[in-house]
């Protein structure tokens, strides 16, 4: 695993951190690290508390988990079937008072940081998505109009990039780039 080339040493588990697609279609992920995963998640940062975010979550070969695969792109489905689980996050887009409550993907977004660093801690890996048909996962997993379906991630054990093929093996042995603070922070960047 390449490490980050950062402009300070950052956390460990962040600079490590990748998003593979070249997973081990044999590995379980064992209840401990799955409860673990979505507790990390529960207590993410959250607007007013409100605490916005609701998981679907499947394991490799069970109902769920085919019904979140179907909703992938075709694209994503090449790989994320070797997955040990694939979790859906979904966002109540509006308060209980009804009025829309604008922060929930940001708050959704929280939730999903939380349970990237600790699938990675953990020693597995994670690939977060938003190549998806939303219609049909909300129709497949029977979600609520209260929810807006965000996101989907992919948690396994990260196996030889080999696997792949193309430009997906291309993409997973490539270093991993982001662009220079001084692009993104656009005011207040210390010398």
């Amino acid at each position: 695993m390449m490490k980050a080339q950062t402009a300070v040493e950052i956390h460990e588990v962040l600079a490590n951190r990748r998003s593979p697609r070249s997973l081990d279609s044999t590995a379980v992920l064992s209840n401990q690290d799955l409860i673990a995963i979505l507790e990390a998640a529960r207590w993410a940062p959250s607007a007013n508390n409100g605490q916005p975010w609701r998981f679907f979550v499947g394991i490799r070969n069970d109902e769920v988990f085919g019904q979140i695969l179907d909703s992938l792109a075709s694209f994503n489905q090449g790989w994320a079937h070797r997955s040990s689980a694939l979790i859906l996050i979904a966002g109540v887009h509006s308060r209980e008072d009804g009025t829309p409550n604008k922060g929930f993907l940001y708050d959704c977004g929280l939730a999903v940081a939380q349970m990237v660093v600790e699938t990675h801690h953990r020693g597995l890996v994670a690939h977060q998505m938003t190549g998806f048909d939303v219609a049909k996962a909300a129709e497949n997993l029977g979600i609520d109009p209260s929810l807006t379906p965000v996101a989907v991630i992919a948690i396994g054990k990260q196996a030889p990039a080999d696997l792949l093929q193309g430009a997906m093996l291309e993409r997973e042995t490539a270093p991993r780039e982001r662009k220079a603070l001084h692009d993104i922070v656009l005011k207040g960047l210390p010398n």
